[in-house]
C-alpha cells in the first residue's frame, strides 16, 4: 500500500512542477537554515562536557556588594589556597592568570623568530582538575617548577616548526628562559579556554605581582580560579560556609564580598560573569522554528488551494473504493516525498554557507557534525513533525469532498473549504516577518546609537600602540618627542588605556577628603600623561590640568564622582584630599572633567580619576590627521621599532576598538538581517503560489471587468488590496509583539535608544512593497491578456 501511495504521490508531483518546485525550495531554505541554526546552538550548549568529572567542576565568583551589586568572575588570590586548607569540599583548586601579547622569542638552527602570544600561568592542578591531555594521551603534566610550560600542538607547530619540542626553551618578554615539559592536544573548540601556550604559574609575579600574592584586597578579572569538589557536595552548604571569609580576611572594607560556586556547564551561557546570554539562543532557535512554520504554512496554502483542481481526482477515488483514511495518507504521502526532496536540499544549502556562517560568527562548525547520530535523528524528527502537521490539514480537508459533487463539477471554492484557514495562515506568515524586520531596524538603531554617538572623547584618527611595562620614564619621553615630530601627528600620550573601548578597565575603592571610611562605590583609574586631555578630546570644565611629578600627586576626576558624592557643583571638589588603591595613590584633586563614555552602553557612567604613574603606563596614545595616513603609520612603527627593538610592534585604531565592544551585538545583527530576509524569500514564494491560484481561479473575472472599462491599474488594485488587508491586520498583531520584545531587549543598555512608532510602520509598509512586486508578474499578465481569451476559458 505505501509503495503504491509513493508511486502516486511522484506522479502528481510531476504533474504539478510550478507547485511543486515552490513547495520544495521553500521547505529547503527554512531546513537549511534551521540545521545552521542548529549547529550554532549544539555548538554552544557543548561548551567543556567533554571533561572527565565535569559535573564537579566549579569556577569562584564574586559578588561585590557596594552601592549597587558586581559580578565579578574571580575572586581574590588568596582564596584559592584557603579554600583548599581551610576547607574540606574540594579534592583540587587551581588558579590561572591571562595575560595578552606577551613576546615569545624561539632560537632554531640559529635563527631567532619572535612572536607574540596570549599566556595562561596555571597552576599543575589546574591540568589535574581539567581533561586536556599530552599527546601521547596522558595527563602527566607539569607546571610546578618556575620557568616551565607546556603548549598545544598547534602552538608549537607554530613557534617552533614541529612537536617534538619537550626539552626545549624559548624567552618569554626578551628576560626569562622557559623549559617546555610536554605538548597538549590542541584544546576543542568547546573549551573556555583560548590560548595555547601555559606557562607555570609562579612566573606570573614577574609581569603582574597583585595576581601572584595572597591578598585579599581586590579582584582582577584576568585571575580565574576552580576547583573539582568531593562527590555529593551540596553547593548552598559551601557558599553559606564561605559567607565567613569576608569577615574574617575583608572586616575592615566597606566594599562587601559574596563568595559564590558557579558550574562549569553554565559558565559559558552566563552574561552576568561575562558569558554568553542564553536569550540569544532562545532568540535564534525561534527565529529557527520560524523559518519552518512559514515554509509549512506555503504548503498548507498551496496544498488547500490546488483542492479543487484535485476534485475530480478525489471523486474518482472514493467512488472506486477509498476511504478518507486512505486519502489522508496519500496526502500525507505526498507531503513526505516533498519533504524528504527538500530536506536533501537543505542539508546541502547548509553545507554549502556554512563557510560563510563560521566566518560571521568566528566558530568552527564542520560539516561532519552532520554526520552524527544526534543529528540524524533532529533530521528524522523535524521531517515527521513538518511532514505530518503540513500535511494533516490539507489531507483531512480533501478526504471530506463529496464525491457526487465533484463529479457532477457542482463543486465550488467554498466547497473544498480552506479559505478561511489560508487567510489566517498568511496573516500568521505576514506577521513573522514584520516582527523579525521591526527587531532588525531596533537592533541596528540601538548599535548605531552606541557607536556614533558622542562618547565624550575623541575616538577618531587615534592610534594606539603597546609600550613595555614600567618604562623608563627618559627614554619614553624621548620616544614621545620623536613621534610628536612627525608629519601627520598632532599629538601623543601615554597612559594605562583609552578612555572608552578598552577590556583594561581598573576599578578601586575611594577615600574622599579624608573621611575615616571609604565610600559606597569605586571610582575606575585612567592613568595617564598630561597630553591625556588633548590626546583624546576630554573637555575640562572646572580647574586645571595636573602637572607630573615623580609621584601622583594631583590627579583629575569626572562630574560622575561628584554625583555619587552627592555634590552640587564640580567646583566642590576642586582641592581636595583624594586616596585610592589602597592607600597608594594620595593625592588632590586639581581639575574636574566632562563625563566620558568609560565603558560600553550597557552600564552606567563611573566615577573616574585620571593621574600620572609612569608604572602604570602601557599603551600611547597617538592622534594622527587623515592625510596620507600610511606613511604616518609606517614612520611611527619605525620610531616605536627603533626604541624596542626587542618587541613587536602593532598597533589599532582605537575607533575599531570601541566597535569591539558591539561585536556580538553586530554578529547578531547581521544573523538577523539575513534570516529576516529568508523568512520574506519564503513568504514570497508562498504567496507567488497563491497568486498563481488566484489567478487562475479569477481568470473569467478578470476578463469581464476589462471588458467593463477596468484597467490595469485596477485590476493590480483589486488583487493587491486582499494582500493588503491581511497585512494590515498582521500588523495589528505584530506591532504589539514586536514592541514588547525590543523593550525587554533594550533594558539590558543603560543608554538606549527610543523605540517609534514609524519603525513598525516602516516594516509593514516593506512587507507591502516586496508583496506588491512578489504578485505583480502574474496580475499583470493576466490583466494584459486578451479578455476573449479569458472569457473562453469556461
Amino acid at each position: 500500500m505505501f509503495k503504491n501511495h509513493f508511486r502516486i504521490a511522484w506522479r502528481n508531483l510531476i504533474k504539478r512542477k510550478v507547485f511543486t518546485a515552490i513547495n520544495i525550495l521553500g521547505l529547503a531554505v527554512g531546513f537549511g537554515s534551521s540545521i545552521l541554526i542548529y549547529l550554532f546552538l549544539n555548538y554552544h550548549l557543548s561548551f567543556d562536557n567533554f571533561h572527565a568529572n565535569s559535573d564537579r567542576i566549579y569556577r569562584m565568583v564574586t559578588e561585590e556588594h557596594r552601592d549597587d551589586i558586581e559580578y565579578d568572575p574571580s575572586v581574590p588570590p588568596a582564596f584559592a589556597k584557603t579554600f583548599l586548607n581551610e576547607y574540606d569540599y574540594a579534592e583540587k583548586v587551581a588558579k590561572i592568570v591571562n595575560y595578552d601579547g606577551l613576546v615569545v622569542d624561539t632560537d632554531i638552527n640559529g635563527v631567532e623568530s619572535k612572536f607574540k602570544e596570549d599566556i595562561v600561568f596555571a597552576e599543575e592542578d589546574f591540568f589535574k582538575i581539567f581533561n586536556y591531555p599530552l599527546v601521547d594521551g596522558s595527563n602527566n603534566i607539569s607546571l610546578a617548577a618556575p620557568n616551565t610550560a607546556v603548549l598545544t600542538e598547534t602552538a608549537a607547530n607554530r613557534l617552533f616548526g614541529k612537536t617534538d619540542i619537550v626539552g626545549e626553551t624559548f624567552v618569554l618578554e626578551n628576560d626569562r628562559t622557559i623549559q617546555i615539559t610536554g605538548v597538549l592536544k590542541d584544546l576543542p573548540k568547546t573549551t573556555f579556554l583560548k590560548s595555547e601556550l601555559f606557562v607555570s604559574f609562579d612566573n606570573v609575579k614577574d609581569f603582574f605581582e597583585f595576581a601572584g600574592s595572597e591578598s585579599w584586597g581586590g579582584i582582577t578579572t584576568n585571575l580565574q580560579c576552580y576547583s573539582l569538589l568531593r562527590p555529593n557536595q551540596d553547593i548552598g552548604t559551601i557558599e553559606t560556609a564561605l559567607l565567613e571569609l569576608p569577615k574574617k580576611h575583608r572586616a575592615k572594607s566597606k566594599n562587601k564580598h559574596i563568595y559564590r560556586l558557579q558550574p562549569l556547564a553554565n559558565a559559558h551561557l552566563d552574561p552576568v560573569y561575562g558569558g554568553l546570554d542564553p536569550t540569544l539562543l532562545w532568540v535564534f532557535g525561534v527565529i529557527g522554528l520560524f523559518l519552518i512554520i512559514i515554509a509549512s504554512i506555503n504548503f498548507i496554502n498551496i496544498s488547500t488551494a490546488q483542492a479543487f483542481y484535485r476534485s475530480k481526482e478525489i471523486g474518482v477515488r472514493k467512488v472506486l473504493g477509498s476511504f478518507k483514511q486512505h486519502l489522508f495518507w496519500q496526502f500525507l504521502s505526498e507531503t513526505f516525498v516533498i519533504g524528504l526532496f527538500a530536506l536533501l536540499i537543505g542539508v546541502g544549502l547548509a553545507i554549502l554557507f556554512l563557510p560563510s556562517f563560521n566566518a560571521l560568527f568566528q566558530i568552527e562548525l564542520s560539516a561532519y557534525n552532520l554526520l552524527s547520530a544526534q543529528f540524524i535523528f533532529f533530521l528524522t524528527l523535524v521531517l515527521l513533525i513538518v511532514s505530518f502537521l503540513s500535511g494533516s490539514y490539507p489531507g483531512i480537508l480533501m478526504s471530506r469532498i463529496v464525491p457526487v459533487l465533484a463529479l457532477k463539477g457542482k463543486l465550488d471554492h467554498n466547497d473544498t473549504g480552506g479559505a478561511t484557514t489560508r487567510k489566517i495562515l498568511v496573516v500568521a506568515q505576514f506577521a513573522i516577518s514584520i516582527t523579525l524586520i521591526a527587531a532588525t531596524l531596533i537592533i541596528s538603531r540601538q548599535i548605531d546609537y552606541a557607536v556614533n554617538t558622542d562618547l565624550g572623547f575623541d575616538k577618531d584618527f587615534v592610534v594606539m600602540v603597546d609600550i613595555p611595562s614600567e618604562l623608563d620614564p627618559v627614554q619614553l619621553r624621548g620616544l614621545k618627542e620623536r613621534l610628536g615630530q612627525i608629519t601627520g601627528v598632532e599629538n601623543v600620550s601615554a597612559c594605562l588605556s583609552s578612555p572608552g573601548g578598552s577590556n583594561s578597565n581598573w576599578g578601586t575603592s575611594i577615600k574622599y577628603h579624608n573621611k575615616a571610611e571609604p565610600e559606597e562605590f569605586s571610582i575606575e583609574i585612567k592613568a595617564g600623561d598630561t597630553n591625556y586631555l588633548n590626546t583624546f578630546d576630554i573637555p575640562l570644565i572646572a580647574g586645571r590640568n595636573f602637572f607630573e611629578n615623580d609621584s601622583l600627586a594631583e590627579v583629575l576626576v569626572n562630574q560622575r564622582l561628584g554625583e555619587k558624592l552627592g555634590l552640587n557643583s564640580p567646583e566642590e571638589m576642586l582641592g581636595k584630599k583624594f586616596e585610592a588603591s589602597g592607600g597608594s595613590v594620595k593625592a588632590t584633586i586639581v581639575g574636574v572633567v566632562k563625563d566620558f563614555h568609560d565603558t560600553d552602553f550597557t552600564h552606567a557612567i563611573n566615577p573616574v580619576f585620571i593621574g600620572a604613574k609612569n608604572s602604570w603606563f602601557s599603551e600611547l596614545a597617538i592622534k594622527i590627521n587623515n592625510t596620507n595616513t600610511a606613511l604616518t603609520l609606517e614612520q611611527i612603527g619605525e620610531e616605536w621599532s627603533n626604541a624596542f627593538s626587542e618587541y613587536i610592534y602593532e598597533y589599532r585604531f582605537l575607533d575599531e576598538r570601541v566597535a569591539e565592544q558591539y561585536e556580538t551585538e553586530q554578529r547578531y545583527l547581521s544573523l538577523s538581517k539575513v534570516f529576516s530576509a529568508l523568512a520574506i524569500l519564503i513568504g514570497c514564494l508562498g504567496l507567488y503560489g497563491l497568486i498563481l491560484f488566484y489567478v487562475g481561479q479569477r481568470t473569467k473575472e478578470i476578463g469581464i471587468r476589462k471588458v467593463l472599462g477596468s484597467n490595469v491599474a485596477n485590476i493590480l488594485a483589486l488583487f493587491s488590496m486582499d494582500f493588503f488587508k491581511l497585512i494590515l491586520i498582521a500588523g495589528l498583531f505584530a506591532t504589539p509583539i514586536a514592541w514588547y520584545l525590543m523593550e525587554q531587549w533594550l533594558q539590558g543598555y543603560t543608554y538606549r535608544t527610543e523605540i517609534h512608532w514609524w519603525v513598525f510602520a516602516l516594516a509593514i509598509f516593506s512587507i507591502m512593497v516586496i508583496t506588491l512586486i512578489t504578485i505583480s508578474y502574474q496580475t499583470l499578465k493576466a490583466a494584459i491578456a486578451n479578455p476573449i481569451k479569458s472569457l473562453r476559458t469556461e
